[in-house]
């Protein structure tokens, strides 16, 4: 109702007359998407609408999350991507429909038009692209243009406050300095916003350089709303103020512990791999220099030799409101070479339905041990008001020790999220070769305290003789071959690169080769995959696993893995 009564009245704000300096674009948009646009296949939140001619708010969005992608303007990135005639033709009549159908004063605007961060979220994208939107417009079009921006701008100044803590406030304070700094007449709304800004900076992000949903992806979209607005202040010849800049500092480096071998993201929380080549672009344009940072970064552990990379989930689940997209994931991790994923996370499921939002959060869906069917932590009853389903009862506590030892580099963790109903504590040992071409893993549960062999016991008495079982899952990329060899006892897995690697274990456990799924939120289904499952049965205080991914194939000298594939994004 507030936005909806500032949105009313920021229609009496007068118009900006221009830019105090020529704006340049800073987002990045993806060419493959914007093909696609401008062919008519409106793809947004996993839903696609396929039509040359029905014009963007014409759509019925079918949910909430189809709306806020449309109104935050993302595509006007992805058409800029393209760049030509047909994709500017096409963004000028979307951005202007927009203004006719859910500008200042309109009734007919959706609730989400006018919230704090996709209005900032959209402010930033018209700035970053008004040459590219102005470009061929007359005077009365660009006049409407700039009363458009303008009263956005006013509505940020009066409504950031209601934006949620964390990325969507951040998203709302950036809009307006951009705003602030770039429209002639709308200098004065500036100064407040950055300081709210530095304050918000102080307030979210940690001393680790993290935020409170540990979602990697997020993390790098406020690292980049932060260097975006220290690059606009220092065009302007402003100071960015210091909690600021200590930010960044801080947040650099807790990227590169979480950036794979291939330039990704490590997929954890409700994150993605982020847009090919966003990462770097980012790390980049902070000017911040160093390496990754030593021990952990909010939260997880890296383990990198050569051409190997391997990110661990090595600490609690986010906790409370944060965790409302948060996963059961803690010790699970993903392994990258060269610039091919091998072990993955089944990754988030939202844009496929509740359903899949909720196989995706549990611990089947993650690289790690899961006991008995259950997860390390479960989701709570959806809440009356906002529908959320919260992360409780996970991990209390989680130990971690990383050392460099002869053999290589080492990390070792335990968990406690199976010590309350089974006694068991999870605790995992990973061991990534100097050379990078091996990994060998150990996977104990047992129970340690008085206490917890008690529990265990009457677990084992309602089982009888049969124990409790478990399984250990490794979730393979899409693009991995994969294949059991050597009687059933191991996997080999080829990558497109040329590379094969091979996993054995040490018969303790039945080895399988099961389906599995790769969620990708740019996708409209689900993409198969496989997952290697290694099964047993706990009887003992101490149940021990030990297994090995070696590399058995490296890609020839001669051969450079330089191609990517071009993204099918609609299969």
């Amino acid at each position: 109702m507030m936005n909806r009564l500032y949105a009313w009245r920021a229609r009496k704000q007068p118009a900006a007359t221009g830019f105090v300096s020529q704006p340049e674009p800073r987002t990045i948009g993806s060419f493959a998407r914007g093909r696609q646009l401008v062919a008519g296949n409106l793809l947004f939140a996993g839903y696609l609408v396929e039509s040359e001619t029905t014009g963007l708010w014409d759509v019925n969005a079918p949910d909430a999350a189809f709306e806020a992608e449309r109104q935050g303007f993302g595509w006007l990135d992805d058409l800029a991507a393209v760049g030509d005639i047909k994709a500017r033709v096409k963004a000028q009549k979307w951005v202007w429909g927009w203004i006719e159908t859910h500008g200042a004063g309109n009734g007919r605007g959706a609730a989400l038009a006018w919230s704090p961060d996709l209005t900032g979220r959209r402010v930033i994208r018209w700035i970053n692209h008004a040459l590219f939107l102005l470009s061929s417009k007359d005077r009365a079009e660009t006049e409407v243009f700039y009363q458009s921006l303008s009263q956005q701008t006013w509505f940020l100044s009066q409504r950031w406050q209601g934006a949620s803590p964390g990325l969507p406030r951040f998203e709302a304070l950036t809009g307006l300095i951009y705003a602030g700094l770039a429209l002639q007449g709308r200098e004065e709304l500036a100064d407040p916003a950055i300081r709210a800004l530095a304050a918000e900076c102080e307030r979210q992000i940690d001393a680790e350089g993290g935020v409170p949903t540990r979602n990697p992806e997020e993390l790098l979209e406020v690292f980049t709303l932060l260097t975006w607005a220290a690059a606009a202040l220092h065009e302007a010849g402003r100071t960015v103020p210091a909690a600021q800049t200590a930010a960044i500092e801080r947040i650099a480096p807790a990227l590169r512990t979480l950036r794979h071998a291939d330039g990704g993201l490590a997929r954890f929380h409700g994150g993605g791999r982020g847009l090919e080549g966003w990462l770097d672009h980012a790390l980049a344009a902070s000017h911040v220099t160093g390496d990754h940072r030593d021990g952990l970064a909010m939260g997880y552990a890296r383990l990198a030799a050569r051409r190997t990379s391997v990110v661990i989930d090595a600490a609690v689940p986010p906790q409370g409101a944060a965790s409302s997209n948060g996963h059961a994931s803690t010790l699970a991790f993903e392994l990258t070479s060269g610039r091919r994923p091998l072990i993955v996370n089944c990754g988030s499921g939202e844009t496929f339905g509740l359903e899949w939002r909720r196989a995706g959060r549990a611990t089947p869906s993650h690289s790690t041990l899961c006991l008995a069917g259950h997860s390390s932590a479960r989701l709570a009853a959806p809440d009356r008001t906002t529908g959320q389903e919260l992360l409780v009862e996970g991990p209390g506590e989680v130990q971690v020790a990383l050392d460099e030892q002869a053999e290589g580099h080492r990390f070792q963790g335990g968990h406690d999220g199976y010590l309350r109903g089974f006694g068991l504590t999870h605790a995992r040992t990973l061991v990534l070769s100097d050379d990078g071409r091996s990994l060998s893993g150990e996977d104990l549960l047992v129970a340690i305290e008085d206490p917890a062999k008690r529990v265990f016991s009457k677990v084992l008495d309602h089982s009888g003789a049969k124990g409790v079982g478990f399984e250990l899952r490794l979730h393979l990329h899409p693009e991995v071959d994969s294949a059991l060899d050597l009687g059933g006892s191991a996997v080999s897995m080829a990558l497109k690169s040329g590379e094969i690697w091979v996993f054995r274990h040490d018969g303790s456990c039945d080895l399988k080769l099961e389906p599995s799924v790769y969620l990708e939120k740019t996708r409209l289904k689900p993409r198969a995959s496989k997952q290697i499952v290694l099964s047993g049965r706990a009887i003992e205080y101490a149940t021990r696993v030990r297994w090995t991914l070696s590399k058995a194939q490296e890609t020839a000298i001669a051969v450079r893995d330089l191609n990517r594939d071009e993204p099918e994004i609609f299969d």
